[in-house]
């Protein structure tokens, strides 16, 4: 009865694909499947190399962009002074006519053109006044040189601008010196 059951469950495993192997043969099928030393040894000495391209090749490209970085700094400022220079012509005339004029109120004229003209240039390059007159105080924006007594009425407002602060598009490139109501 006990040779019956195991012959039934020796011939359910054969039915399902296992069999009963000896150790020699185990052994043979490893070997089979797994890779030789020799085949390892090459895969990794692949991989290393593979390696050490992928960095030289990443060297070589953080250098590329380091020095497209350089370029386009020196050209974006360098467009940006070759815009400024009818400016400098401007208040070159203006000094020149200054010299050899008595009248006032054509030299105020002439300064106040230039001035609308560099204003037109700034407001090109997105360069824009911060606001204060009558404003809150805003530390983003804002840099208290004073406080002054002012009212209730005044408290925390913007009272008086000593020097006017400037925007690179969002980015305050130099803060609004305020004096600020108490």
């Amino acid at each position: 009865m006990k040779e019956e059951k195991v012959d039934k469950e020796l011939e359910e495993l054969e039915n399902e694909g296992v069999t009963e192997q000896t150790p020699e043969v185990q052994e043979e099928e490893q070997e089979e499947a797994a890779p030789s030393i020799e085949e390892l040894e090459a895969r990794i000495a692949e991989l290393e190399d593979k390696n050490l391209r992928m960095m030289a090749e990443f060297d070589n490209f953080r250098r590329r962009t380091n020095k497209e970085k350089l370029e386009l700094m020196a050209t974006a400022g360098e467009r940006i002074f070759t815009e400024m220079l009818p400016l400098v012509d401007d208040f070159e005339r203006a000094v020149a006519v200054m010299d050899k004029t008595n009248d006032i109120d054509a030299v105020r004229e002439g300064i106040h053109l230039i001035q609308q003209k560099f204003i037109a240039f700034l407001d090109k390059q997105d360069v824009h006044a911060i606001e204060t007159e009558g404003v809150d105080f805003n530390t983003d924006e804002h840099e208290a040189v004073t406080t002054f007594a002012a009212g209730e009425e005044q408290k925390g407002k913007v009272i008086d601008c000593t020097q006017k602060g400037y925007k690179l598009g969002e980015k305050v490139i130099r803060f609004a010196k305020v004096v600020v109501g108490e």
